[in-house]
């Protein structure tokens, strides 16, 4: 697999090499690891170190070394729904009931897992870096990058909330508004390593929602989380009175779906590299479909 690498034409005389890859986003973590891990850095294909001064059309290259999956994750051959993909991204319809990583409870068939299984089986050298990650039980997109540089972009491009997700929900109740904001700070519950609440010492969270049809026992409402605590979505929704079908942690009912009746189907971002804004959408699964048919 040829290893992953960026190059760039410099445009300015006098410019530090590490302050012109600072510019682009390498980080020094990054940086340790092509010096010490096998990767490469060249001016107009000499070998250079970091201080090196460059001149106005210099061309720039940087070889990342390999990636090792990482030795927590089982590789597993999983049949997975991708969405988008390219040479650094990939999207996955991560169903209800799938694990976006492993845990203690559910060890085996997880979305990481699925992935690391596919790039065995393509022989790409990478981990599995999850970019967004769902609860177990809620379905819809999964955005991973294909190595460490990228995934460092993404979380970057989050934290200046430039990767925007848009779930489906189905709430219970009837709503008075048909749109809202929920500003309530999030923390963990005293008695519970699992449960989260509202709690004035909590973490800033922030969710809007638009209710799309209101029917007689609950509604199907847009959500949109502002912030990414912990069961946001989920907690707020029962905060204001209407948790989500299904979701019997917060008082929700098992009535009409067996599980939160929660989905993410709409998710958008720049990408990292060519800065092309990239669409994806995903439908809701037929579990939810039935709640309104």
């Amino acid at each position: 697999m040829k290893p992953f690498e960026l190059n760039w034409i410099n445009r300015e005389d006098g410019v530090f090499l590490r302050t012109f890859l600072q510019e682009k986003s390498i980080s020094k973590r990054a940086l340790t690891d092509i010096k010490f891990s096998g990767g490469f850095i060249s001016v107009n294909g000499k070998e250079v170190n970091v201080r090196h001064v460059l001149r106005a059309g210099d061309a720039v290259r940087v070889i990342f070394p390999p990636e090792v999956p990482s030795d927590g994750i089982r590789a597993e051959r999983i049949k997975l729904n991708v969405l988008y993909e390219d040479d650094v991204l990939i999207a996955i319809g991560k169903p209800a009931g799938m694990s976006t990583i492993p845990s203690r409870e559910h060890p085996d068939g997880s979305l990481a897992a699925g992935l690391l299984g596919l790039y065995e089986e393509r022989e790409i050298a990478a981990t599995a870096h999850i970019v967004t990650r769902l609860d177990r039980d809620t379905s819809g997109i999964v955005l991973a990058a294909k190595n460490r540089h990228v995934h460092h972009l993404l979380s970057d491009m989050q934290k200046k909330k430039l990767v925007y997700r848009r779930y489906e929900a189905f709430a219970e109740g009837m709503f008075s508004d048909e749109s809202g904001v929920v500003d309530a700070p999030i923390g963990r519950r005293d008695d519970s390593i699992i449960e989260r609440m509202v709690r004035p010492d909590g973490q800033f969270a922030r969710t809007s929602y638009r209710v799309l049809t209101q029917y007689d026992d609950f509604a199907h409402v847009e959500v949109k989380p502002e912030t990414g605590r912990t069961h946001q979505i989920r907690v707020h929704m029962a905060h204001i009175g209407h948790p989500l079908a299904g979701d019997d942690l917060y008082g929700g009912s098992l009535r009409w779906i067996k599980r939160q009746a929660l989905h993410c189907g709409y998710l958008s971002f720049p990408h990292p590299l060519t800065g092309k804004n990239l669409h994806i959408a995903m439908s809701m699964p037929e579990d939810m479909k039935k709640m309104i048919h």
